[in-house]
């Protein structure tokens, strides 16, 4: 079995991956590929699911055959995906009924405050974990079947499914043969009840969606059916959304552990073990992953645009040509620069859940320039997460002496270095940034026994630890100026502006 590998396709928000471990849980191989991101409307973000499925089968394809990959030589595959992005598709032809309708997206906000009106967030909590948010996945799907044009009786008729994307994808791999998702997926939707680990009937009756629809709930690392390969089964044997993944690849088994994850947004865990730990500080309490049948729980704090404001930077404002450039445009800033960037694109996520905050630049002089913006824009990144695990530390009453940092955006050794000036707390950087996949990976070795959970834990070698630098007045002097242009990009939006649903 140690001769043996394990494929991890990994779905994002702005790429699939296919990345290939060995035994020693080293990379051997990455395949990526770019998809095309929809923005039919302000506030609203789309991807063409069949898209998704495309280019994930094809970095799949291209991994097998640039490493010539029989069956016998892969153990298993696992699977971690953006989570709560929602599709709702035809259970005979196989074809969506409408573009994804992607995490990011704000449209059924006002759905959302309906919802709150009439008084359903503390219920949604106790059942749930989360907050009434246009974020999770309830609200799309209710949006789809009454936008698109048949769904409504489609679905009341039992021909059609719903999945967050890991769904999707075991159903494409497997031809329909499997519609699954696991209990971390399954937890942000906003449908399933945490504590029991089964869909909620009350809240499908809420949001009008049938049961019919909802995909079997099953262990992280367990049986998710199979792909056929050369002709011959290739076990799917784990399943986790990104951020659980990430926090399992980090070997945050123990309670009290936590990581951030500096992807399209960022996405700080912290394992609270066999209890869920409610938040009063906006944080949601979710399910981390769940083995042999037994749940473990996390706090979760999200920061909806990480990643993705150095994209904004290369993309839209054209100021580098690509992401690793931040870090050198940066460090060209004046240092008295006072700007202050607020990458609140897609609202604020915790501790503020601001459906109708939008991005802002503050401090703005005339020597101001792209450095001082780039510069910025990497800093608010660090503050965000400040504020996430500030609030987390108050509701677990854990002071962190680490914190266990992944993603694309923590390569830049300036935001890793500030990071760990704003909290005063040692970052650690592991040399396999790629935690997400490598928690996939995981899970699915374990499932098939190509490893023993006591196993995982030496693997995590640290690249480079970042200690605090800067002294904590200074921090204190940024964070004042951080929060004070935080309050000024709030509620920017009316219920009645763009944002309402069309």
């Amino acid at each position: 079995m140690k001769s043996k590998m394990i494929i991890a396709l990994d779905q994002g928000t702005t790429s699939s991956r296919a990345v290939l471990f060995d035994h020693q849980a080293s990379i051997v191989d990455v395949v990526q590929e770019e998809f095309t991101q929809h923005f039919p409307k302000p506030g609203w973000v789309e991807h063409d699911a069949t898209e998704i499925w495309d280019s994930q089968f094809t970095v799949l394809q291209k991994l097998v055959a640039k490493n010539a990959l029989t069956p016998d030589d892969i153990a298993a595959v696992g699977i971690t995906n953006q989570r709560e992005t929602t599709v709702v598709w035809n259970k005979h032809t196989g074809e969506p009924i409408h573009h994804a309708i992607v995490w990011q997206d704000r449209r059924t906000a006002s759905r959302c405050d309906e919802i709150k009106a009439a008084g359903w967030a503390e219920k949604i909590q106790q059942k749930t974990g989360l907050v009434i948010d246009a974020y999770f996945s309830a609200s799309k799907v209710q949006w789809i079947l009454d936008h698109v044009e048949g769904a409504r009786e489609a679905a009341e008729q039992g021909d059609l499914l719903f999945g967050t994307v890991d769904s999707w994808v075991i159903w494409k791999l497997t031809e329909g043969r499997v519609h699954a998702t696991d209990p971390s997926n399954a937890a942000r939707t906003m449908l399933l009840n945490i504590d029991t680990g089964a869909w909620d009937q009350e809240l499908l009756d809420l949001f009008n969606i049938p049961r019919s629809m909802l995909p079997e709930v099953r262990d992280s690392a367990g049986d998710f059916g199979y792909f056929e390969f050369q002709g011959e089964k290739v076990a799917i044997a784990g399943v986790a959304g990104d951020q659980q993944a990430a926090l399992f690849g980090q070997t945050c088994f123990a309670k009290g552990m936590a990581k951030n994850t500096y992807g399209t947004g960022c996405f700080l865990l912290m394992n609270t073990g066999r209890e869920r730990v409610d938040s009063e500080s906006g944080l949601l309490s979710t399910i981390a992953w769940s083995l042999n049948g037994e749940i473990t729980y996390a706090l979760e704090g999200s920061v909806f645009i990480g990643g993705a404001a150095v994209q904004w930077l290369r993309d839209e404002l054209e100021f580098i040509e690509n992401a690793s450039d931040s870090e050198a445009l940066a460090k060209q800033a004046n240092p008295e620069s006072n700007v202050v960037v607020v990458p609140a694109f897609a609202g604020l996520g915790a501790p503020y859940w601001d459906m109708y905050a939008r991005g802002a630049i503050f401090g703005l002089t005339r020597d101001s320039g792209k450095p001082e913006i780039a510069k910025a824009t990497l800093q608010s990144l660090a503050y965000q997460i400040f504020d996430v695990l500030e609030a987390m530390q108050k509701d677990s009453g854990i002071k962190l002496s680490q914190l266990n940092v992944d993603g694309g955006a923590i390569a830049n050794n300036f935001l890793a270095q500030f990071q760990a000036d704003v909290l005063q707390t040692e970052v650690t950087r592991p040399k396999v940034l790629e935690s997400t996949a490598l928690g996939a990976a995981f899970l699915a070795g374990i499932a098939v026994g190509y490893w023993q959970m006591d196993e995982l834990g030496k693997v995590r070698d640290v690249e480079r630890a970042f200690k605090p630098q800067r002294e904590k007045p200074e921090i204190d002097r940024l964070l004042k100026r951080w929060h004070k242009a935080v309050e000024r990009s709030r509620d920017w939006l009316d219920i009645n502006d763009e944002l309402s649903e069309a």
